[in-house]
């Protein structure tokens, strides 16, 4: 399931982290992501927490969007994926006073090799997992994975940013781990033609690598 939020609430995201170069474009030389892949797109969120308004806004959507998705009392737990997923999902555990795990991609090569950093988790204990981004869905898939096999049930996974490529929406589908967005990859190009952060004629290059790479 991906389902996303509200429209205007995603336009604003788009256009605020737009704004502040939280998100670049560049058709011409492309981004390589931690998993390998050339992308004209890259956006890295953790350069909101540095703005209040804004980091105040995605924190206010997340918990509205958690609200209307999630039964309140089912609800029993936060976990952020790291590393950027960790400060969305403190501050979202923290207004809806609930503990909070961080699950990391691997295990610690250290101290107690932990890869899940929080309280000992209950058996089928209830968390809902926080991302920044979904792109391949690599990070918080494998952090599904890794606090359901610690004993966990997941809730689902809610994000602030889904480019909605085929490869995540299957990988979430086939768990059967609902998946919310609070703006996504559409949204995010029309606010950047709207707000001449790139050319109209972008939009095809850009909707060309999506596909593209959703059929590779």
């Amino acid at each position: 399931m991906n389902t996303n939020f509200r429209t205007d609430v995603a336009q604003k995201i788009a256009r605020d982290l737009l704004s502040i170069g939280a998100i670049k474009i560049n058709t011409h030389n492309y981004f390589q992501w931690s998993s390998g892949i050339a992308s004209p797109i890259y956006c890295d969120n953790r350069t909101l927490l540095s703005y209040p308004t804004i980091r105040n806004y995605i924190k206010k959507n997340l918990i509205a969007c958690i609200q209307k998705n999630f039964e309140k009392d089912a609800l029993e737990a936060i976990a952020g994926v790291a590393t950027a997923g960790i400060s969305h999902g403190t501050l979202v555990a923290d207004v809806l006073d609930l503990p909070f795990y961080y699950v990391r991609n691997q295990p610690k090569k250290h101290g107690l090799k932990n890869n899940i950093e929080g309280k000992e988790i209950v058996p089928h204990q209830k968390i809902l997992v926080i991302e920044d981004l979904i792109s391949t869905g690599n990070s918080a898939f494998n952090a599904c994975k890794s606090l359901q096999a610690a004993g966990a049930t997941v809730l689902g996974v809610v994000t602030i940013i889904n480019y909605g490529l085929a490869i995540s929406k299957e990988k979430f589908a086939t768990a059967n781990i609902p998946l919310y967005s609070l703006s996504n990859f559409d949204i995010l190009i029309q606010q950047a033609i709207a707000t001449t952060h790139i050319l109209p004629k972008a939009c095809e290059q850009l909707k060309k690598w999506r596909q593209d790479l959703s059929l590779s």
